[in-house]
Parts: C-alpha cells; structure tokens; sequence
C-alpha cells in the first residue's frame, strides 16, 4: 500500500523518533508499505517519519547500481550488496569513519530540492532487521550516505540542515517555490 510521504513543514520531520519495541505484523506490514512508497517515488531511502511515524527506522535499496559501494560487511564478513538489498533498518546505532565527502543529495520530503552535502565517507552501523536478528553493517559509497541521510530523519535532523550557508544561498529561490526559507533549516554539528 503506497503511504503519503510527508513534506518540508510537518512537525514529524523534526521529532526524534522512539524505539521499535518487538517486531510485530504492524511493523512487518509498515517496512513493506515503505519499500513500496520508496519504490514508487523513486527514492533510494525512505525513513518512518517521513510517512508520518515517529519510530526509529527505515528502508534503504541502493541496488540500482552496483558500484556505488567499494565495501560491504555484515557482521565482519564481506557480503554481496545486490544480495542483501532492500535493507529495513530498526533501531540503528551509527558510528561515521573515514574521510569526508561532499556529494549531491535530495529528498522525497523537500521535493525538487538539492544540494552538495559534506559527510563521512564510510560508517559502521547496528542495527535489529524484521526478523529481529541484530547485525552490524560496514560500508561506504551510496550506501553509507543512505544510512546517515536515514538515521538524520530519525533524529530530526533533515540535509538541508546539513549544508554549507554558501548552498543554502544558493537554492533560496527552490525553497521559496516550496513554501520554506533558509531560516528552517538551521546547521547542526557533524
């Protein structure tokens, strides 16, 4: 079932999202809707609340291009991305590595919108997925980001918050079109 994504301006954005407690048919069905939203829209991630639920946890499918990881392990083991995607992420615990990296980004809750955002490369991440089993992630490339981008929602923070104020000046006029300003999306740390 396709869910609404919510946009720029709707005060679940900003919350930090609470804990998935167990793993019900609830949360089943959610992370299915999701990854049917994401499809849908064309994401390549889609975090809870962006659908309106303040829970911590998300979906992620960067499998439309397999190169755009140099790494992945699960759990210490070196792993086929393609094999292991759609990923639903519950409750995650990220830890940021290696170098920085300025790359484009946009999101399915500020339409129409991007611009470079400066980030860690790499990240280790736990994480309980829908079966309930714990595991730790290890990669880099599109998938990292994916998982900073995500996690961000979780705790409220969105991209835009995360951009130089050079690039905020520079996509004033986008935002205005949507109805927003540079004003609502003031620099967080990291």
């Amino acid at each position: 079932m396709l869910l609404e994504i919510v946009q720029v301006g709707h005060p679940v954005l900003r919350e930090k999202c609470a804990n998935v407690g167990e793993i019900t048919d609830e949360i089943v069905a959610l992370a299915e809707n999701m990854l049917e939203t994401m499809y849908h829209a064309h994401g390549v991630g889609l975090a809870a609340p962006q659908v309106g639920i303040a829970l911590r946890m998300a979906v992620i499918d960067v499998s439309h291009d397999p190169r755009c990881i140099s790494y992945l392990t699960i759990d210490g083991e070196d792993v086929d991305m393609q094999e292991h995607m759609p990923m639903v992420i519950i409750n995650p615990e990220l830890e940021l590595d290696g170098p920085r990296a300025v790359e484009t980004e946009g999101c399915l809750s500020i339409r129409g919108v991007r611009a470079p955002v400066n980030r860690p490369s790499g990240i280790r991440c736990r994480f309980t997925q829908l079966d309930g089993t714990q595991v730790v992630v290890e990669t880099d490339g599109l998938l990292a980001r994916a998982f900073q981008h995500e996690i961000d929602h979780l705790d409220g923070i969105l991209f835009l918050d995360r951009i130089s104020p050079a690039a905020k000046m520079a996509i004033r006029k986008q935002l205005k079109a949507i109805g927003t300003t540079t004003a609502d999306f003031p620099p967080v740390a990291g």
